[in-house]
């Protein structure tokens, strides 16, 4: 067993066997000892920098290095002001910055001196091509894969952290292989990340499994070992998970879907909820109740959002249709499909409640953000909501904590967004009062669940719109009979109030 010696953030000396938990030390193909003792991370955004953030925290001992070619995203990791906002990260990165991790936009020195190095680039759908619409993009691990076999000068353990479809791995080791030099070698893994954006340090230090996928051969066994060992140092053996490397993949792919389909199913319920007079918060609690079904991901609402879900649903309908299953294709385009006539719905609402037009009509919006705790706006319910009243010439005044003025100008009146950016950008106003938002509104209108939405003094704001004044409540967060006494014509998902006369 190998001793080796390192220096922790405190500046004391340790001694640590390796593995830590007494697995021999991995070999490669050609019997070559490795240690891990630096890691690379290509890519430095929100998987890349939070998940390597926490592994430099939790592994004093191993050398972090995030890098990308963003100079502007790595001048922010090396900032006071960080380029995502994640509830703890802010402390791990100060913590650990300048010791063992580190960020920069030397790609070639960092994966040169790598022993790990992990692929935490951008898979986007496609916009273009084959698969338009629903493929995942891999131009960007494709590039990360010729940059590696570019640069190595020795034997690497390639991870693949991106989400990407099966196969992936296949493609990457292919490139890897016609391009390795004599004395380098290369093993690839699939550890798919499971964070929730807004709990996404709580996920990595305790999260529910980790999976690890390689080949089935003693160079992809040792390579498994290595990573088991990195994971060892906080994680229990039994909440990690070593398969193959396909399996890998769909798991992540699988797991997306799954929790959408929840979220799609209820918000389906909540449609017929709302036309028989049914609450769907108690459908859901009732059905909750069921130890075969669970209560998680039964909250009824304008929708998902987000990075991953859509992306993920769209890859399997891709997938699906590409191995000739019409039929799986089609289910799970359908759950993606209810997600959208949900945020369709919640818009028209709005309109028809408002005497079937919000022309000139001002409104305030609480929430920009995809859920709460989180400035991320990608596939935002808010976006398409918000998009669907300014294109009938609604003003809308947009309060959100955490996501900035330019992010929502730019979402909102992109060409992808609307055919007239000149006229949208007009009636469009950012506030940072929520109680300046609402002064001369017709209506509020809820649109990301931020704890904070739910203590304001509805009753100083009634006092300052126009009458009679609205409150659409799209997450289902704030007390409904509270605010229907306080006069508002009170609105929300999956069940239908008296019209306030007051």
């Amino acid at each position: 067993m190998e001793l080796i010696t390192e220096t922790k953030r405190d500046g004391q000396k340790r001694e640590h066997d390796h593995p830590a938990i007494g697995l021999p030390v991995a070999q490669d193909e050609e019997g070559i000892s490795m240690v891990i003792k630096n890691v690379c991370c290509i890519g430095a955004g929100y998987v890349g920098g939070s998940s390597c953030s926490v592994l430099a925290w939790k592994c004093p001992d191993i050398h972090v290095h995030v890098v990308d070619v963003s100079h502007d995203t790595i001048k922010q990791w090396n900032s006071h002001n960080l380029p995502i906002y994640e509830p703890g990260l802010d402390e791990v990165v100060k913590e650990c910055r300048g010791c063992n991790l580190f960020f920069s936009n030397d790609i070639d020195r960092a994966v040169r001196e790598a022993d790990m190095i992990f692929i935490s680039v951008n898979t986007p759908t496609k916009t273009y091509g084959i698969g338009k619409g629903k493929a995942a993009d891999l131009q960007y691990v494709e590039v990360c894969a010729r940059k590696i076999a570019e640069v190595a000068n020795g034997p690497k353990i390639v991870v693949e952290k991106s989400t990407v479809p099966i196969q992936a791995a296949q493609f990457i080791t292919h490139i890897l292989a016609a391009n390795t030099k004599p004395g380098v070698s290369f093993q690839v893994l699939s550890n798919p990340e499971f964070l929730a954006e807004g709990t996404a340090i709580e996920n990595l230090v305790n999260p529910d499994r980790v999976l690890i996928g390689g080949e089935e051969s003693s160079g992809g066994e040792s390579a498994m070992e290595e990573l088991t060992w990195i994971y060892h140092h906080w994680i229990p053996q039994h909440n990690i998970i070593t398969l193959s490397t396909w399996s890998s993949q769909l798991t992540k792919l699988a797991s997306n879907a799954f929790l959408a389909q929840r979220v799609s199913s209820i918000n389906a319920i909540s449609a017929v909820c709302e036309a028989i007079g049914a609450d769907v918060s108690q459908v859901a609690d009732a059905v909750g109740r069921d130890s075969r079904i669970g209560s998680k991901f039964l909250h009824a609402s304008v929708g998902f959002g987000g990075s991953c879900f859509e992306k993920d649903l769209l890859s399997l309908v891709y997938i699906a249709e590409s191995l000739n299953l019409p039929e799986v294709a089609r289910y799970w385009q359908h759950v993606n499909d209810i997600n959208h006539y949900q945020r369709t719905r919640f818009g028209q609402r709005i309109t028809a409640s408002l005497f079937n037009t919000v022309t000139d009509k001002a409104l305030a919006v609480f929430g920009f953000a995809f859920k709460k705790n989180t400035g991320d706006t990608r596939e935002s319910p808010a976006r398409c909501i918000c998009s669907q009243l300014l294109e009938e010439g609604a003003r809308i005044n947009i309060y959100d904590p955490k996501v900035e003025r330019q992010q929502i100008m730019n979402d909102l009146t992109s060409t992808k967004a609307t055919s007239e950016p000149e006229r949208i950008q007009k009636l469009i106003h950012i506030y940072t009062d929520p109680y300046q938002a609402v002064i001369d509104t017709h209506a509020i209108v809820i649109l990301t669940e931020w704890d904070e939405f739910k203590s304001y003094d509805y009753k100083k704001m009634l006092s300052v719109m126009k009458k009679p004044a609205f409150l659409f409540d799209g997450r289902k967060i704030i007390d409904h009979e509270a605010v229907i006494k306080l006069g508002f014509n009170t609105h929300t998902i999956g069940k239908k109030f008296t019209p306030n006369t007051l």
